[in-house]
């Protein structure tokens, strides 16, 4: 494990505190030491999951935890997920779990809630812009009145690069959705009308189907397909897990974990946790979407939908 002095008292915005990281193996931690050095980050400490909780305690001041999970480590990184999570909420520094889709509900679990960043089989550019953005929200609580302070005009170019290239990095980023407040207009009077589960099935079969002839990407719509596929599991009575409605987006994982918490957010999803394993929560319709897609299908009728 490296070591890292916690003398903080020179730190500014271009020198700024570093990255921490943890990993389920050593193979982990040297994949997010490598991307974390080719960002050109400092990387401050790194521990396996067992010891990285104590050694997150002891740190004195980090730009970002990165969390490079490979493996399930079972309580010790349930632990220290419920640990990063609370930590980042408490605006201690900002933090970055990479992990495999196959993990992708137990690592979900513990930092639903948060802000900490999840990234699902992610790329060389995904990994570098979320910690740019990490750094970039983290870097504000170290000492501003350094910068202040000071007046050479080459730390002020350097700030200027440095900005710069955050702004570049974040270009890179996947869409992410705006959250804007929804106002739909529809009269919800009356009697829920009810839905045939074919009818659902027929709409998500025809939009698979446009793949076959079109690119992919021109139909790009995950918001969409997470209603779809919620209202028919609530139709079917099955329960979907977080990493099923992610298949079910159609878009890369790390982009439909963004729509998820924003639906969450909106109210549009709920989360339940499952009564029978701890680290699964499966997603449903909150019942006031449910009941306006109720209305959707059978205004729409007959029509196709695709």
């Amino acid at each position: 494990m490296d070591s890292y002095s916690g003398d903080t008292s020179d730190i500014s915005y271009l020198d700024e505190a570093p990255v921490i990281i943890a990993g389920s193996s050593e193979l982990a931690l040297a994949r997010a030491r490598r991307g974390i050095e080719a960002s050109g980050r400092r990387v401050g400490a790194s521990a396996l999951i067992a010891d990285a909780a104590a050694r997150i305690d002891q740190q004195v001041a980090a730009s970002a935890v990165w969390l490079e999970i490979d493996e399930d480590s079972g309580a010790a990184m349930d632990d220290l997920l419920t640990q990063v999570s609370r930590d980042v909420e408490a605006g201690r520094y900002a933090a970055i779990v990479s992990t495999t889709a196959d993990l992708l509900d137990p690592v979900h679990v513990p930092i639903a809630a948060s802000d900490v960043d999840l990234l699902i089989d992610a790329g060389d550019a995904d990994r570098a812009a979320a910690l740019a953005l990490a750094v970039s929200r983290s870097v504000g609580r170290l000492r501003l009145s350094d910068i202040a302070a000071d007046n050479s005009s080459v730390r002020l170019r350097q700030l200027s690069d440095e900005v710069n290239r955050i702004a570049a990095t974040l270009a890179r980023l996947s869409s992410v959705p705006l959250a804007p407040a929804i106002q739909p207009n529809a009269d919800l009077a009356g009697e829920i009308p009810p839905v045939a589960p074919e009818s659902v099935r027929s709409v998500i079969r025809a939009r698979r189907l446009r793949t076959r002839f079109f690119d992919e990407e021109l139909f790009t719509d995950p918001a969409w397909d997470m209603l779809l596929d919620l209202l028919q599991a609530e139709l079917s009575h099955l329960r979907v897990p977080v990493s099923s409605l992610c298949i079910a987006a159609a878009v890369p994982a790390t982009t439909a974990l963004r729509w998820l918490k924003t639906m969450v957010d909106q109210g549009l999803f709920v989360r339940r946790a499952d009564p029978h394993d701890r680290r699964r929560v499966f997603v449903e319709l909150a019942p006031a979407t449910s009941e306006r897609l109720h209305r959707y299908f059978a205004e729409v009728n007959r029509t196709m939908m695709v």
